[in-house]
């Protein structure tokens, strides 16, 4: 079968992988619906039916993110790479609605929303990379204060432009580094970006599985509290160490050896953790449990923020520690 597998093309290969994620999506989802008729007994099993939510909760942000890159992958990179200026399009909204604005902000978020956003995604569709990872920190951190004090409001100055600054790193910044994946170019690996996606996906999303489920079964006092009342060291360790050993298991279908596959791994898990924890820091100042307000969701996606917010540091960190030690 393995045989059979290396005869196929580039295009084919992903395909493959792509049938057998989603076959085991399904299985998995299935499985977990047909758990909820389970009939509540006793307060043991209210318990049980709980962690179960929780576990079809982030089954259903891996069905979103399998999705979205299958679509990215099957549309092409041009596609691919409006379709995640889309997404930093909407994360960076949902970002702006939970920090209040003034009339003074608007020329800086139009500078932001319909300027550095295209911008930033054009430069990275045509390959630009080395004015890509520069042109946010640099241009654009210099940029937006400038039109802000144009618009002369000076109430809360630092701390207005500082959140937008902050929005516009992890929304299109940290997002836009994901189609940059697509168009690295290892040697012996052209056409196989699809993979280099899916590998950073599937290890950020299985560390942050281990750790939660590490978190519900064993319960030990959070380490920040103030921030989360879920994270601790201890299963953040052992999410770490999930996430890199399938990082190791999935070093075949990447252009690294097992152990450079299992760093990468650890690299892409502890920015994609450390992220999410910054991320609930930022919820935890803003007084909500999620981007998405119930019932009335800004996007509609209900919470995409949620659902993207470790990748978006992941994905940047990842990208450049490839390129920089392989020369990709």
């Amino acid at each position: 079968m393995t045989e059979s597998l290396r005869n196929l093309t580039a295009s084919q290969q992903v395909a493959a992988l792509f049938v057998i994620v989603f076959g085991i999506l399904v299985v998995v989802s299935v499985t977990a619906f047909l758990l909820t008729f389970r009939k509540n007994a006793d307060s043991h099993d209210e318990a049980w039916h709980e962690e179960l939510k929780h576990f079809r909760q982030m089954l259903g942000i891996s069905w979103f993110m399998v999705v979205v890159f299958w679509i990215a992958w099957a549309v092409g990179d041009t596609a691919a790479t409006v379709l995640f200026a889309l997404i930093a399009f909407f994360a960076l909204r949902e970002f702006i609605t939970l920090s209040p604005t003034r009339r003074g902000d608007h020329r800086s978020l139009v500078l932001a929303f319909f300027v550095v956003l295209p911008v930033q995604f054009w430069l990275v569709g045509t390959e630009h990379f080395d004015l890509f990872t520069v042109f946010i920190p640099v241009y654009v951190f210099l940029a937006v204060p400038v039109v802000s004090a144009l618009a002369g409001d000076t109430q809360r100055f630092l701390e207005r432009n500082a959140k937008l600054q902050w929005g516009i790193m992890v929304c299109i910044y940290g997002m836009s580094h994901v189609p940059a994946l697509l168009l690295l170019d290892f040697k012996n690996y052209q056409g196989k970006g699809a993979f280099m996606v899916f590998f950073l996906v599937f290890v950020v999303q299985t560390c942050m599985l281990v750790q939660h489920i590490v978190t519900r079964k064993l319960k030990r006092p959070p380490s920040a509290p103030e921030v989360s009342r879920s994270f601790n060291w201890y299963s953040w360790a052992l999410g770490m160490l999930g996430g890199s050993f399938v990082g190791a298991v999935l070093s075949f279908i990447t252009p690294f050896r097992p152990e450079q596959a299992l760093v990468m791994a650890f690299i892409a898990c502890v920015a994609g953790s450390m992220g999410h924890l910054v991320m609930k820091a930022l919820k935890r100042d803003r007084g909500v449990t999620r981007w998405g307000k119930r019932d009335m969701s800004v996007t509609g996606a209900n919470g995409l923020l949620d659902r993207v917010d470790a990748l978006c540091f992941a994905a940047p960190i990842f990208f450049h520690s490839a390129r920089w030690y392989f020369g990709a």
